[in-house]
């Protein structure tokens, strides 16, 4: 089934935001003249979620501003060390963070540039986290060990002495610019500063703190859906966008931040004026940000848009965790509340609809045959919206994909992509070899199967050209992907939301 809708459009230059942004921190580095340490809050690469919320976003638009500044910034990487201990999953990439530490140290080389060193936060001699730090010390990466702060955060006299921030290591740095990222939050960024401007002041090295902030957007409306959507996207912590109390009555003026700078801003100013041992300039934690993502937004209504959207995208990723049960039933019923403050509803995703379009046409071919009958929809880039199904030889992503190719390519529905024989043979394979309850075909298979084809197949050749056209393209299941499906959907870079049903009545999908 295709349906047209208008293409998707750009609200946001990039390039103005990178230039805006740049000159500011180059104004706060001058404002520290020796050293500043610059907490990078969200992702450092591949910032998914800005890129949806702000259409025309580059999510690697941070480390280009970074390569610019090479010369003058090097990179400290911190990572809580429960975190690995816990095995925590990156969900955009569904591997652990210790795993994503070592993918972005590779990624960050690609662009040039270096970690200078890894900090593990809050190490308590994990076993998990020592295997992991002697893993980096043998590839040559420098790695320290920070313990939780003694005395914090009520004693201050305490946190800012050699019993509290001096019992770290001191990291030993070269340039003016100290960037401290980490793969997620609570991963120790903020302590890794304070600690390190302990030790610059003992070492007579004057330094200071800022942090580079994306979202919330300070100089934009409290309720503006782009703050909303981050307010979704984080519903699992709890964050919620406020006021700035101490902007307001400083200045005056408005300005939106977060329940957890603002909470602890009373308990950081202190620390900073004990570190620096005079009147700290920041009067509120706006002004410790460095956020110039309002230069770059050209089209509101655009924006409004894509961040309306990614609240919906939210609510069923949340809904799915907690059919899974990583995330409780409030962090589902935070989203709620937020669509309904935004007057939006889930039919507001265009592929929702005909998701469910797709599975009734399926329950209805195969009427009188048991089984779960799903559905899929995707959005392509030209405004096109493709359906697919579940069948007994193909999953409902893998007829998806094959349809969505079809389309892009202008190769007619009549001419099979994949031969039947090849289906047959795999189908045999899994069930009389592998031994799999289930012989019908995932993506990841398919794909498989496309390339073997298209060295004999032309079509399936100028279908396999066309799977590059697919990334970031909207994609709605009318139940989770089962493991092939979901590596499949990820590889390909689209942006999945499904219903929270299981695709199967097996308890365990390997």
């Amino acid at each position: 089934m295709v349906t047209i809708h208008a293409p998707a459009k750009t609200g946001f230059d990039n390039t103005a935001y990178l230039k805006a942004q740049t000159a500011s921190i180059l104004d706060r580095v001058r404002r520290f003249r020796q050293k500043l340490y610059l907490e990078f809050g969200g992702k450092l690469l591949f910032d998914f979620h800005a890129s949806r919320v702000l259409p025309g976003f580059d999510p690697n638009g941070k480390m280009k501003l970074l390569n610019k500044l090479k010369d003058k910034a090097e990179i400290l990487l911190c990572i809580y060390a429960g975190d690995i201990e816990k095995k925590k999953i990156r969900a955009d990439f569904g591997i652990t963070y210790d795993a994503d530490a070592l993918k972005l140290i590779d990624d960050i080389r690609e662009w040039e540039l270096d970690v200078s060193g890894v900090v593990l936060t809050r190490y308590d001699d994990q076993p998990s986290v020592k295997i992991f730090k002697n893993r980096l010390e043998h590839r040559g990466i420098r790695v320290y060990t920070h313990r939780t702060t003694k005395g914090y955060p009520t004693e201050i006299e305490t946190i800012v002495s050699d019993e509290g921030y001096g019992a770290n290591e001191y990291i030993i740095t070269k340039k003016p610019l100290v960037v401290v990222t980490g793969p997620g939050p609570g991963s120790g960024k903020l302590a890794t500063c304070l600690s390190q401007m302990y030790h610059d002041y003992k070492h007579g090295v004057p330094s200071g703190y800022a942090k580079f902030e994306t979202f919330p957007i300070w100089d934009i409306p409290l309720k503006h859906p782009v703050n909303a959507a981050y307010e979704a996207a984080t519903a699992d912590l709890g964050d919620k966008n406020l006021i700035d109390p101490f902007h307001l009555e400083k200045y005056g003026k408005t300005a939106v931040n977060y329940n957890r700078d603002i909470e602890i801003f009373p308990v950081l100013r202190r620390i900073l004026e004990e570190l620096t041992h005079k009147k700290t300039i920041y009067e509120s934690p706006t002004d410790m940000g460095v956020n110039r993502v309002s230069a770059g937004i050209v089209d509101d209504e655009v924006v409004t848009e894509a961040a309306r959207q990614e609240v919906i995208r939210r609510y069923f990723r949340y809904s799915c965790e907690q059919a899974m049960g990583f995330v409780d039933k409030k962090v589902v019923e935070r989203v709620e509340l937020l669509m309904k403050e935004m007057n939006v509803s889930i039919e507001d995703r265009k592929t929702v609809p005909a998701a469910r379009r797709a599975a009734d046409e399926a329950r209805t071919r195969n009427k009188g045959h048991k089984g779960i009958y799903c559905g899929a929809a995707i959005e392509l880039k030209n405004g096109v919206i493709i359906t697919g199904k579940n069948s007994p030889l193909m999953h409902a992503a893998s007829s998806l994909v094959l349809n969505a190719v079809k389309s892009l390519a202008g190769i007619p529905d009549s001419i099979p992509l994949l031969p039947l024989s090849i289906l047959e043979s795999v189908s045999a394979l899994k069930k009389n070899v592998l031994r799999s309850k289930s012989a019908s075909l995932d993506l990841e298979g398919t794909l498989i199967s496309l390339s073997i084809s298209a060295t004999t197949n032309p079509a399936a050749q100028q279908a396999l050209s066309q799977l590059a056209e697919l990334r970031g393209c909207e994609v709605h299941m009318t139940h989770m992907p089962t493991p092939g499906d979901e590596a499949g959907l990820k590889m390909l870079g689209l942006n999945l939301t499904s219903n929270p049903n299981f695709a199967s009545k097996d308890l365990f999908l390997g």
